[in-house]
């Protein structure tokens, strides 16, 4: 009789959120001077980026000014798939944290249906054999997408279940070929004031010195769980969730997986991540969600799981630690204090 192991990581039915929430992160670091904190081989293979981003005014169809997602193909992985239901798509697309839009959970959706990613490109520098500049076409060509349901927990305590499209980072860093010396992988999105209007306003981004920087030690990004993400919910990613490519760290804080990275660095020191920059006692290099630690103005033990529903009136639910990959990535930290390196 075959028997299929189970992880613990991998989501039950009964831990999805259904498809119809993630459209509704404010009010937090007021005493820092902050407006708000919450501190596939594809058929589309040979496309252009415009063909699969271009804006729905733009290509003719949909509502005017409605940012287009085109859908693609993807392997699912069957280490992580579940039953439905899953977080609804809705919910994903307006309940969003992207300061560099603004500071409201609606901001994104509603400040983003214009952003541009045609052209779009990535650079992987730094302590690598190759250095190279990849466009997004040659990330579709280059690496096999596949669908992979992970739970997502915002730094805010609330959380949802998404079923991502992407890559492992694994897979892009071998190709680059990372030296002996490297310690660190650095990330960086954007940088266009113009397009993102948090970052050309101060007051509308939160305060934020952009652009945003995120990064993880070498162990961390190699771990196959990291994706790079291009898509969720069978379709290309809306500037909201962090078109066209983002990090998808699972078992870190929402704040990690930064979004729209135009370039990642391989260096043999620390980076200073832009949240732990604004506040150091808040939000710390490592951010691994971790029950048995709080934030300082908020207990981190419980989250409000987004479900069918008003976003505001969902259950609360226990928090796990590792967000529930424990048993992937526990020993990542076996040698660290968890409590002091946050």
């Amino acid at each position: 009789m075959l028997i299929k192991h189970t992880k613990k990581s991998q989501l039950k039915e009964s831990q999805l959120t259904s498809e119809s929430v993630y459209k509704d992160r404010r009010n937090i670091i007021k005493g820092l001077g902050l407006t708000a904190l919450s501190a596939p081989f594809t058929s589309f293979a040979n496309a252009s980026v415009f063909d699969l981003f271009s804006s729905d005014d733009k290509s003719g169809g949909g509502d005017s000014g409605t940012f287009k997602r085109t859908p693609l193909n993807a392997t699912k992985n069957a280490d992580f798939q579940s039953l439905t239901p899953l977080t609804p798509e809705d919910k994903i697309l307006q309940y969003n944290n992207f300061y560099e839009f603004g500071t409201g959970k609606g901001d994104p959706s509603q400040y983003g249906q214009q952003f541009q990613v045609d052209p779009w490109s990535l650079s992987i520098e730094g302590l690598v054999d190759n250095p190279m500049t990849l466009y997004y076409e040659d990330l579709l060509k280059k690496f096999e997408i596949e669908e992979r349901l992970y739970r997502m927990r915002c730094v805010e305590a609330w959380s949802m279940n998404i079923p991502w499209l992407g890559f492992t980072l694994a897979s892009l860093l071998k190709q680059a070929g990372i030296k002996s010396n490297a310690k660190f992988v650095r990330f960086e999105t954007v940088y266009d004031p113009e397009q993102m209007r948090g970052q050309k306003s101060r007051y509308v981004g939160g305060s934020i010195d952009f652009p945003y920087v995120e990064a993880l030690t070498i162990a961390e990004a190699m771990n196959p769980l990291v994706l790079m993400s291009v898509g969720l919910y069978g379709k290309t990613l809306a500037p909201q969730n962090g078109a066209p490519i983002r990090l998808v760290v699972p078992w870190k804080y929402g704040f990690k997986s930064i979004k729209s990275i135009v370039k990642i660095t391989v260096t043999d020191k620390m980076p200073i991540n832009t949240w732990q920059a604004i506040g150091p006692n808040e939000y710390g290099f490592f951010a691994n969600v971790n029950p048995n630690v709080d934030h300082p103005r908020w207990s981190q033990a419980s989250e409000r799981f987004i479900g069918e529903g008003n976003v505001f009136q969902q259950s609360r639910k226990p928090t796990l630690m590792f967000n529930g990959y424990e048993e992937e990535v526990a020993s990542l930290y076996k040698d660290i204090d968890l409590k002091r390196y946050f």
